[in-house]
């Protein structure tokens, strides 16, 4: 009798595992399919964006279908630098320090918003692009500016912030044909 109660025993407990077993089936597989297709949409949105004018090597790019804008007329921009902090007191130094940059844009002519942004809608724009320049220059110090590494960087953000303002395949490379520090 008892190895009977047993074997009752365990066959509740196996059909009760299974009727849990489909319930979290039919719960989970709705949401797993949503999440699955989330997934897919963000796989498909970095793929669009690799392929971008952001991840596109300059080197990949023909010379021919390049052009170059010079922002401000090629004029000088001067910004003022973040004031530097003195490593052994913490305290920031009270003597400004300058960037002089001279900017060029580096334009993709097959992009569909070469039509649109032309030289003239840049050269209207000037200011807008100046200010971003400033913006980012200023988040920086003088001893920052100074590495090599800083620059790239500093080229790599205000890249970012043109390819929002104008498209992502429009602006692909900013150069500094001048970068003075005082």
């Amino acid at each position: 009798m008892k190895k009977n109660l047993i074997s009752v025993l365990i066959l509740a407990l196996v059909l009760a595992n299974f009727v849990l077993t489909a319930l979290l089936m039919f719960t989970l597989l709705p949401q797993t399919k949503k999440a699955n297709a989330l997934i897919d949409r963000v796989c498909e949105a970095i793929d669009l964006d690799l392929n971008s004018g952001a991840a596109n090597a300059l080197g990949n790019i023909p010379i021919d279908e390049r052009e170059e804008y010079k922002v401000n007329g090629g004029a000088d921009i001067t910004t003022s630098l973040a004031p530097s902090v003195d490593p052994e007191t913490g305290v920031k130094e009270s003597k400004s320090h300058y960037a002089v940059v001279n900017v060029t844009l580096v334009l993709y002519k097959e992009s569909e918003k070469y039509e649109t942004y032309t030289q003239e809608f840049l050269a209207g724009q000037d200011t807008s692009i100046m200010n971003v320049i400033q913006r980012t220059l200023g988040e920086y110090t003088l001893e920052e500016v100074r590495e090599s590494a800083t620059k790239q960087e500093i080229q790599d953000l205000i890249l970012e912030e043109m390819q929002s303002m104008f498209g992502g395949d429009y602006v692909i490379a900013v150069n500094f044909s001048k970068f003075q520090q005082e």
